[in-house]
């Protein structure tokens, strides 16, 4: 690519996110910004999309497919969206697809699996706890946890997503509304139900 066309293309996404400027740089032939998206993203959005299905498996094949759409489908993002809602609404598609396909599945789907690696790790008091008060106390809070996963996982999926999204992944009103295909305030009204049936559901651990 001349130096004169990477001028243009620098001054047209410099008021766009970093990772829009790689997906506009990858539509302009770069192809090594494909490789970086894969680095920046892979992580958060494995752990979207198995916070969504609960299976490993299936998450690394569902991050691999949307990672191959971006690949494919390129000439078809439009920078009006940043490339973290388009990707995220990718995901999110396949991810409701696996879950409608493998519905009888899941109702036997285990509770008691550990969290992924993305749990923020447990810092040791200076007076540590005996192992027996230990054991009791992470058996305590796994049985909170699974309880708080499987009440998500119980809500409708436009919400159990807009949850994942915003509790999870940190995506703000805007990008879940664009990753849903939803106005703002739609999105908010979803996020304020889906919030208020995890009050009542969970209210005896708040």
């Amino acid at each position: 690519m001349g130096a004169e066309l990477t001028a243009i293309l620098d001054a047209s996404v410099r008021v766009l996110d970093a990772e829009t400027a790689l997906m506009l740089r990858f539509q302009a032939g770069e192809s090594a910004c494909f490789e970086e998206l894969v680095g920046r993203f892979q992580g958060p959005l494995l752990g979207f999309v198995y916070r969504l299905v609960r299976d490993r498996a299936a998450s690394e094949e569902i991050l691999q497919e949307a990672f191959l759409r971006v690949y494919l489908h390129r000439a078809r993002y439009q920078p009006q969206a940043r490339f973290s809602t388009w990707l995220y609404r990718i995901a999110n598609h396949l991810a409701l697809n696996y879950l409608r396909d493998h519905r009888r599945e899941r109702l036997h789907d285990s509770l008691d699996e550990p969290e992924e690696e993305d749990a923020a790790p447990r810092e040791l008091a200076d007076r540590r706890p005996s192992a027996e008060q230990v054991l009791v106390a992470a058996s305590v809070e796994q049985q909170r946890s699974a309880r708080i996963r499987a009440t998500i996982a119980a809500l409708p999926a436009r919400q159990r997503s807009a949850v994942v999204m915003h509790k999870y992944q940190g995506l703000d009103y805007d990008e879940i509304a664009g990753a849903l295909q939803l106005s703002s305030s739609a999105t908010k009204s979803l996020l304020f139900r889906a919030y208020e049936s995890l009050r009542r559901e969970l209210k005896d651990l708040l």
